[in-house]
């Protein structure tokens, strides 16, 4: 009988989880510990853990095989050296935000697209200003958006620009799903990309290889009319450069939901810019089936674990994604 681990902090929610699992899957031995010190008492025969296991508990897991992270793209330090030289199979939640956060990248793109944030200024000050907008006016059917990491979410978004009537480039290191509607490319062509898109959506996870890769010289090699909008992982992005590309000009505005560091400082500049759009880290937040989505993987994943089969969304540990 395998034994799963969920690490805690316990709630009704993970409570009625076990359950489930343990009525669907009677084969399985579900431990609920309270406390990291609980947690240790049955790491040695645990062969199964939903959440994360530290550098300190790993050399205790023994039997090990299969670690199920409750995120798509967990925080840095989940990923550390041992686990990734550890030979159990982690797998994260990656595809179950794909339609939530799809559709708020397109909130953004519509809004600077038809110079939303300016007509929103002029409705707050009871102006009516059919002068408002400072940007070029972006028909979206003759626009090309530059996608950069077509993973689900990257997916989802490319085929609602696609209906949109746009071109849509792509560039990904693991193409994972058939997208009949992007031309694809593999990173190492991104710079040379970039110059064609109007706007630039990034949503890559945070990784060693993605930290910082949006920074001066590639916000430099967008057209001035261009927008950036990243909703994948705030690290990805140097802010005091994307700062600097917005004061002279470079880029002609951007849609924000994740910060290099989170909160926003309430002195950053970002604030106060009409070209700016910002959500404070909530393109899911309210969304009502998320929960189910994450459950839904875990049990998948728990009936293909006892079955001996193949499990989904394994990660490349080295990558981190």
């Amino acid at each position: 009988m395998p034994k799963l681990l969920i690490t805690p902090p316990q709630n009704a929610e993970r409570q009625k989880w076990a359950k489930h699992i343990h009525d669907e899957l009677p084969v399985y031995s579900v431990v609920l510990p309270k406390t990291d010190e609980e947690v240790n008492t049955h790491l040695s025969d645990t062969d199964a853990v939903y959440g994360w296991v530290s550098p300190e508990q790993l050399p205790l897991a023994k039997k090990l095989r299969w670690l199920q992270s409750p995120a798509a793209g967990p925080s840095p330090g989940f990923y550390y050296p041992a686990m990734i030289e550890h030979p159990v199979v982690v797998c994260n939640m990656r595809g179950i935000y794909n339609d939530h956060i799809a559709q708020h990248i397109m909130m953004f793109m519509l809004a600077l697209a038809r110079g939303l944030p300016d007509y929103m200024d002029a409705q707050r000050k009871s102006i009516w200003d059919n002068n408002a907008r400072k940007s070029g006016y972006v028909d979206l059917a003759e626009a090309t958006a530059l996608i950069v990491g077509v993973g689900g979410i990257g997916h989802e978004t490319a085929r609602l620009c696609a209906e949109f009537g746009m071109k849509v480039l792509g560039v990904d290191a693991r193409w994972e799903y058939d997208v009949p509607f992007v031309e694809k490319h593999e990173p190492a062509e991104l710079d040379s990309l970039i110059p064609q898109a109007d706007f630039v959506i990034v949503t890559t996870p945070h990784t060693p290889e993605t930290e910082g890769m949006w920074h001066k010289n590639r916000f430099a090699l967008m057209k001035s009319s261009a927008y950036f909008i990243n909703i994948g992982r705030g690290k990805t992005t140097k802010l005091a450069d994307l700062i600097e590309a917005l004061e002279q000009g470079t880029i002609a505005g951007c849609g924000l939901d994740v910060f290099e560091v989170e909160p926003l400082p309430a002195e950053s500049p970002l604030w106060q810019m009409s070209n700016v759009l910002i959500t404070p880290h909530i393109a899911v937040k309210d969304a009502e089936n998320i929960s189910e989505r994450h459950f839904e993987v875990f049990l998948e994943n728990a009936r293909r674990f006892a079955e001996g089969k193949p499990l989904q969304n394994v990660v490349d540990k080295a990558a981190w994604y």
